[in-house]
């Protein structure tokens, strides 16, 4: 899981980076394969789904006009978990170029090399425009590729062990995140400072600076080191602010609140521990219920909890039964809060009816079998309520639409694509091992993904 050194902070025009040990920040638009292929011997497309062997002279190219949107960034170490920082650019933007901004941790090789990673990405221009401006004809085009060369700034902190997760939120005014260290500590961090320094180059000099200095060394908010091992589960709560949960590999989940001063946060020493001894592989507060969370776990089962409760009877509702291996990752619909989406190293995908745990036959309303390995990730569309994404280690990112019904046309039924659920709309491939993927909330259809081979941001047509 764990790849070499890390990079400085800097700012500059997104290039492929080849070379880990190299510190710099690249981002370009990518031209690796999506779901496309074409023979050099014929000027001839054909629809390429995964797990198709290729014939010889075949290679995979990106379809460009698939997409709206379509970049690539690398950042030296792979960043394994990454999470949208909210902004004050505006919602629903769809206005190009586009800026956003995340926060990643780095998983190298060395320890003592990790850096929580602040990361300002701009100039971020759409398929359309960059192939109009590209066609026309300017004794300028030198000029004008620069001007559409996609940027990124980065502030980093270091950080004690590789990054497990990590997650933010907005505590009055203020952008915190907490991070998940291989060590077992889970930490909170103000990233005001690191947000402030990626927005000029000259702040950004400053700031590295400042870091280079032995004694000026960023130290988190607060650590938590009650844990009894490592873990994986981490969530804010969107309805009750600097509320957290995190999850171990030992079964036991902490809830954190802050204390009555507003400084700092009391966790509850008192674990929510019916998975023990098996690991909690992610955690979700429910969308509308401030004191209801979700957990899933290596048990092969997910799991409801009342916080109100002690938690030797918090555990509310129970479902299992469907995968047949570990529970890796879940999501609960923001829009419709009695659905939830499953993922698991069985390559299932599995949507619940919250209103169906707890009987004696619950099982999911739908499941899907079309990741070939482990499902890494998986998120809900933020405001369209039928529409989620999945990704996994098959280096495949699908989008999902449950509101398509079957196209029973007697030309589908004699394509390749009468293989795929029709409630499949996109595959979006190209990177190597994906863990990671978020829905962009303000920027509508904006997906951002993370994987060993580094950043995708895209928006296809489909959503």
């Amino acid at each position: 899981m764990h790849s070499k050194d890390m990079p400085e902070e800097m700012e500059e025009p997104m290039e492929d980076v080849s070379n880990e040990d190299e510190s710099s920040e690249s981002m370009d638009e990518s031209t690796e394969g999506e779901n496309v292929n074409e023979s050099h011997e014929e000027i001839k497309s054909n629809v390429y789904l995964p797990g198709q062997a290729l014939q010889e002279g075949e290679e995979l190219i990106v379809d460009k006009s698939a997409y709206r949107l379509l970049h690539h960034a690398q950042s030296g170490a792979p960043c394994l978990s990454f999470d949208v920082i909210p902004d004050d650019l505006g919602n629903s933007r769809e206005s190009y170029p586009l800026s956003m901004y995340i926060v990643a941790g780095t998983q190298a090789a060395k320890t003592h090399v990790n850096n929580l990673l602040v990361m300002k990405m701009s100039n971020l221009h759409s398929n359309k425009q960059h192939s109009e401006d590209s066609e026309s004809e300017s004794s300028d085009s030198e000029d004008e590729d620069e001007e559409h060369e996609p940027m990124m700034s980065v502030a980093s902190i270091k950080h004690q062990g590789c990054i497990n997760r990590v997650r933010c939120t907005k505590l009055g005014g203020i952008i915190l995140a907490a991070s998940w260290s291989e060590l077992g500590r889970v930490n909170i961090w103000n990233l005001q400072e690191q947000l402030n320094a990626v927005e000029s180059s000259s702040l950004l000099a400053a700031y590295r600076n400042k870091c280079d200095k032995v004694s000026a060394s960023i130290k988190p908010l607060y650590t938590f080191k009650g844990h009894l091992s490592e873990g994986f589960g981490l969530d804010w709560s969107c309805t009750e602010s600097g509320t957290l949960a995190s999850g171990d590999c030992k079964g036991n989940i902490h809830i954190w609140r802050l204390d009555n001063s507003g400084a700092s946060w009391h966790v509850d020493q008192r674990s929510y521990n019916s998975h023990a001894p098996h690991s909690v592989e992610d955690l979700q507060w429910s969308p509308n219920e401030k004191n209801v969370l979700a957990s899933c776990s290596v048990d092969k089962s997910i799991k409801i909890w009342d916080t109100r409760v002690s938690p030797q009877n918090a555990c509310m509702l129970t479902a299992s039964g469907t995968h047949t291996s570990d529970i890796n990752v879940i999501s609960w619909n923001p829009k419709e809060s009695q659905f939830m989406v499953s993922g698991g190293d069985d390559g299932l995908l599995c949507i619940w009816d919250l209103r169906q745990f707890g009987s004696n036959s619950t099982s999911p309303v739908a499941t899907f079998k079309q990741h070939t390995a482990p499902v890494t990730t998986v998120e809900w569309h933020p405001t369209e309520a039928t529409v989620f994404a999945s990704g996994g280690a098959d280096d495949q990112i699908a989008q999902w639409d449950l509101s398509v019904e079957a196209d029973n046309t007697e030309e589908l039924q004699d394509s390749v694509l009468a293989k795929l659920p029709p409630q499949l709309l996109f595959i979006h491939q190209g990177q190597s091992d994906i863990k990671e993927l978020h829905w962009h909330p303000q920027c509508p259809g904006t997906m951002i993904s993370t994987a060993h081979s580094g950043f995708n941001v895209f928006r296809t047509i489909s959503v």
